[in-house]
């Protein structure tokens, strides 16, 4: 097992060193790397060099994190259509649950914006129960790092995720006009365009005292970013926003005003109500639930990484995540993931260990337990204000650019996915998104590959670099060159070549220096055009296929079939064993 020392240079960058522990627990891959380990990150971290000094730097980072962290939960509880009780819950357990058994070093769990949109439609069609169940099923995350899929879930398409993201933030600032404006709007729909109707029928009871707090802490927590960007701009926001309206006993919408006070008291127990007809409606958004959750937190990994020098072990990370979750949906919370704005402000506040995630999930349940008059205070316009600026950074502006200016495929999977996200569904768009980007890539695939007749002006380079075309074949003998992955891609194109067969000739070889895998359909039609060898009266030989496909071909009896003399080496080998047969 290899464990990284982290030595502090400064407080965002780590240098790395190595050394073997944990033996026993460590498995290697048939390629000699190791696998992630499934044990949490915070073993390795005790194991190794931690003081009281690296404990102090994670009380401070820990406190700071959880200071950032109160407002934004509440403001994502609220956006979901859940109290903020039930945001404060999620980041207490998430904070501490996952920061003990998670993969990362320095990642902060909670609820996050992804979330919102897929929470507040699960609310609204099937309540706080069916959203409840909805999240204890995405639990399952725990199962795929268990069988370590930790490396397959970071496989969805750039462009979907950009689209969906995109589509995610438009929502968000979309949800969050009626508090934004003040408007007194008993229930909001969820789908965009109905959403819209209604605020702009209600705009005529604009509140003037609301919006003139909301856009003043928006003003100021964009200012907060571009002058001072490592003071958190949401704490400052929410804490300017909320001395004004006491200071000048405005009349702005508080938490307490709309869902009481929020009250002094622990997580509880709440058991599932289950029923098989409630998992089978639910099924669909507990995978969303479960692909986004595992998405964002090892995307938060890598920008954790990125930023330390450190290195997660995701299959652990999915396995916290889905344990988080469950542990949620059990004591009042919502969907929780790693969240990257919280995490990059523990790495910059000097965090040394996944203490720090610990002390940020103590840090808000000291606030509820201690603070929750001041927290029942805090002025819903502001909480709004915060929710805008979140979807502006969601919204990542030059990749969406540098999509666009990219292929067509791309830019067009990205579109799709974002206005799906927005007027139909964020399950849709994602599973509508992954399957369209699967079929261009596929495509792309069989473009890529080619089976082409050797004809008398062509030339192949042997793998000895030595020359031969067509002209120096013998007579009855003929040379397909197949390059690219052998997939069923291309199974109609390897069909069509051989339907034309000439019955002059008695020797077909393949040469495959340049097929780097086959999938089952390919070793089908192999096997179904081997089957015609005795009837049609030719043989065939396989020239030069690469370690990992002669693996295949050994595995499904292909060799066998054609006999180990007939797989040769190379092509010139190919040849003599041709003429040979002849």
């Amino acid at each position: 097992m290899i464990k990284s020392i982290a030595k502090a240079i400064s407080q965002t960058r780590f240098r790395i060193s190595h050394r073997k522990t944990f033996a026993h627990l460590h498995k290697e891959s048939e390629f000699g790397h190791s696998l992630d380990p499934l044990y949490p990150k915070i073993f390795s971290v005790f194991h190794g060099k931690y003081g009281f000094d690296d404990l102090l730097k994670d009380i401070i980072a820990g406190i700071t994190v959880g200071i950032v962290a109160m407002p934004l939960a509440m403001a994502f509880a609220i956006g979901s259509g859940v109290t903020p009780l039930q945001g404060l819950y999620t980041a207490i357990i998430s904070g501490i649950l996952i920061g003990f058994l998670g993969g990362s070093r320095f990642q902060v769990s909670g609820p996050t914006g992804a979330f919102v949109i897929i929470i507040y439609g699960i609310v609204y069609r099937h309540g706080y129960d069916g959203l409840v169940i909805t999240t204890f099923m995405a639990g399952m995350l725990a199962a795929a790092g268990f069988f370590r899929l930790g490396s397959i879930i970071k496989y969805i398409p750039y462009p979907v995720t950009t689209g969906f993201t995109a589509g995610i933030a438009l929502t968000i600032f979309s949800s969050q006009m009626g508090d934004f404006f003040g408007l007194s709007l008993q229930q909001v729909p969820p789908d965009f365009l109905s959403k819209w109707a209604l605020y702009f029928s209600e705009m005529s009871n604009l509140h003037p005292a609301t919006f003139g707090i909301a856009l003043g802490t928006l003003i100021l927590m964009f200012l907060m970013r571009f002058y001072l960007p490592r003071i958190p701009a949401p704490v400052v926001g929410v804490l300017v926003g909320g001395l004004v309206v006491w200071g000048f006993n405005l009349p702005v919408e508080t938490i307490s005003a709309r869902y009481g006070e929020i009250p002094a008291a622990l997580p509880t127990f709440q058991p599932i109500d289950f029923s098989l007809e409630r998992i089978i409606a639910l099924f669909p958004d507990a995978i969303t639930i479960a692909i986004l959750a595992g998405l964002e937190s090892l995307l938060t990994c890598v920008v954790a990484d990125s930023m330390t020098g450190d290195r997660h072990y995701s299959n652990m990370e999915l396995i916290a995540q889905g344990t988080g979750n469950i542990a949620c949906s059990l004591f009042g919370g919502i969907p929780a993931t790693g969240a990257i704005a919280r995490t990059a402000t523990n790495i910059s506040s000097g965090a040394k260990s996944p203490v720090s995630a610990i002390i940020h999930g103590f840090t808000v349940l000291a606030f509820v337990l201690w603070l929750s008059p001041l927290t029942s205070a805090i002025p819903l316009a502001c909480l709004a204000a915060v929710m805008v600026i979140t979807s502006y950074g969601m919204l990542e502006i030059n990749a969406i650019k540098n999509i666009l200016r990219g292929p067509k495929s791309d830019w067009s999977v990205m579109l799709l996915t974002f206005f799906l996200t927005v007027l139909v569904d964020l399950t849709v768009a994602v599973y509508v998104g992954v399957l369209l980007a699967s079929l261009l890539f596929m495509r792309r695939m069989s473009v890529m590959s080619s089976i082409e007749a050797l004809d008398e002006h062509d030339v192949v380079h042997d793998y000895d670099e030595s020359l031969i075309n067509q002209e120096d074949l013998p007579k009855g003998v003929f040379v397909y060159s197949i390059s690219g992955p052998f997939f069923f891609g291309m199974v109609d194109r390897f069909q069509r070549m051989f339907m034309r067969r000439n019955p002059d000739i008695k020797v077909y070889i393949l040469y495959m220096r340049d097929v780097p895998a086959i999938d089952a359909t390919g070793i089908h039609v192999l096997e179904a055009f081997l089957s015609h060898r005795h009837s049609h009266d030719f043989h065939v030989i396989l020239a030069n296929p690469p370690a990992r496909t002669r693996r295949i071909l050994k595995k499904m009896g292909i060799m066998d079939a054609l006999g180990e003399n007939n797989i040769c080496h190379s092509l010139k080998a190919a040849i003599i064993r041709a003429e040979h047969l002849l």
